[in-house]
């Protein structure tokens, strides 16, 4: 199966368009590649990925291209609900079952029956409800709190996690035999800091979104500041560039945009991270120290010279060819990236006719 390349079927999903979902990437277009090849199957499915990096976008998309897009899309956000509750949650309870139960309840499983259960942090169940959830895995049944009679359930599973698994595995957290089910295949997500070949298509993007949301009209953003996130580590990854862009069309502030990503002045005196758990060598703490204090006084430089390597250069006492060079070394661009192409949004008082957003919700990712 092909997943479908038009905005408009993207559109009817609440989803952007596949395009900015999967960009250009090598790592992005294996996550493509394996989505369309698991799609249709009902095997389960396990998304891997840091926080803000898409897991739930990939969970809709696999729901939305499988045999079951009919049935519904149950997502349970297993931190959020009290050990004590999961499992009445997940499997539902009998009439008096307990003090209070005065009626039966469908729990979450049940409600998923012929769609899709999304298990979202499924790392933080306790190993009694991954045992019961094993039953389901194995034999398709399940039985209510408080009911005797076995309840046949079919299902698709997909589980997401920003945590390595088998780590808690070794440390006894996790069910062995519970992860060898629900990662009958395993999508592994990105970060954005190493799919940043797509983050001028994802500013792009979001700022036309927010614009069509907001009604507004937001500048162009200058080429220094597409540098400069183009080279910051983006710990939140695209949810944390949504919030900033989101941010930035609302307010319409470059310099608190720019400020959001300016590295943290230490409080007092030059501060690295030395591991003390074996040798060190004091020369290689001293040079590492020494250039993460060169990279903050070169941002800040630059900063204020409107990124403007020539005068920065000058200001530094430095030749121009030596600022290159340091700008190299701690991981800044030579060359300036090309700048974002959108000129619907440059002219401040064009006028122009609002595309309606393609969802009412303010937040994608």
């Amino acid at each position: 199966m092909t997943l479908v390349h038009n905005t408009e079927s993207a559109a009817a999903l609440n989803l952007p368009p596949l395009e900015i979902i999967f960009g250009k990437t090598a790592a992005m277009q294996a996550v493509k590649n394996k989505l369309e090849r698991v799609a249709e199957t009902d095997v389960p499915v396990l998304i891997q990925g840091d926080s803000g990096t898409g897991k739930e976008l990939c969970v809709r998309l696999l729901h939305a291209f499988s045999m079951r897009a009919k049935g519904s899309l149950v997502k349970v956000s297993c931190p959020a609900i009290p050990n004590s509750l999961l499992e009445t949650e997940l499997f539902g309870y009998e009439t008096g079952a307990f003090t209070g139960a005065m009626s039966t309840k469908l729990g979450r499983v049940e409600q998923a029956h012929n769609g899709t259960l999304f298990l979202d942090e499924v790392g933080s169940l306790d190993l009694a409800v991954q045992s019961k959830l094993l039953q389901v895995l194995q034999d398709g049944t399940f039985v209510r709190v408080g009911g005797h009679e076995p309840r046949s359930i079919a299902t698709r599973l997909v589980s997401a996690s920003n945590t390595d698994l088998r780590n808690q595995v070794e440390d006894g957290t996790f069910r062995l035999d519970f992860l060898f089910r629900i990662n009958a295949v395993t999508i592994n997500l990105p970060p954005l800091r190493q799919r940043i070949a797509d983050l001028p298509v994802l500013i792009d993007y979001f700022i036309e979104h927010y614009a069509n949301i907001f009604h507004t009209t937001p500048e162009l953003l200058s080429k220094s500041a597409v540098r400069l996130m183009q080279n910051y580590h983006w710990p939140g990854n695209i949810r944390q560039l949504e919030n900033l862009i989101r941010s930035y069309v609302l307010i319409g502030s470059e310099e608190a945009l720019v400020a959001e990503m300016m590295p943290e002045e230490p409080r007092s005196g030059i501060v690295t991270e030395i591991d003390l758990s074996e040798p060190v060598s004091l020369k290689n703490i001293t040079k590492k120290a020494t250039q993460d204090l060169e990279r903050q006084i070169i941002l800040k430089v630059l900063q204020e010279n409107s990124w403007n390597r020539q005068k920065t250069a000058k200001w530094l006492q430095i030749s121009y060819r030596s600022l290159l060079y340091k700008l190299s070394e701690v991981g800044m661009p030579e060359v300036p990236p090309r700048p974002l192409r959108m000129p619907h949004l440059i002219k401040k008082n064009e006028e122009r006719t609002l595309k309606p957003a393609l969802s009412s919700r303010t937040r994608i990712y």
